[in-house]
């Protein structure tokens, strides 16, 4: 069984919006046998990085940045896993007060310190998500589950 691994962290409901459609996609019956562990980023820690084959991250844009608490989780997992984590496939997800970038190229130098590999394009919804903006979160989930699944990352 492959393990998909699924943190986000919101505020204001836009990114839990986004997060359950991203976990919709993922527990979808065509997504194949793999598990998803959905948390938040305070509950989330380096056992869970330990444990997942592929990674989705979700974040507001916060002065341009990630969330506070998504960088938390990054720091505090980031020595735990050092030497341990193999390369993880990830990609992510940002509720966005301007264009998103802040966060994506945040995320991006992060990744390059963790043995983080973006598989997919992040998605960047402005404002309120729209019917559209879920479909699209739910089918990066569902393809980074059949990605897993399939062992294609």
């Amino acid at each position: 069984m492959k393990h998909l691994l699924i943190v986000f962290h919101s505020k204001t409901g836009n990114t839990q919006h986004l997060a359950e459609a991203v976990i919709r996609g993922a527990n979808a019956t065509e997504a194949g046998a793999v598990v998803v562990r959905a948390l938040r980023a305070a509950e989330a820690g380096p056992a869970d990085l330990l444990w997942a084959d592929a990674l989705l991250l979700g974040t507001p844009e916060n002065f341009g940045y990630l969330s506070g608490a998504l960088k938390d989780f990054l720091d505090r997992t980031f020595y735990e896993v050092e030497g341990k984590l193999k390369p993880l496939p990830y990609a992510m997800f940002v509720s966005a007060g301007n264009d998103g970038s802040g966060a994506v190229r945040a995320m991006q130098r992060i990744a390059n310190g963790y043995p983080f590999i973006e598989v997919q394009e992040p998605i960047i919804v402005a404002g309120v998500p729209t019917a559209a903006d879920l479909t699209a979160c739910e089918a990066l989930g569902l393809g980074m589950a059949m990605g897993t699944d399939m062992v294609i990352f």
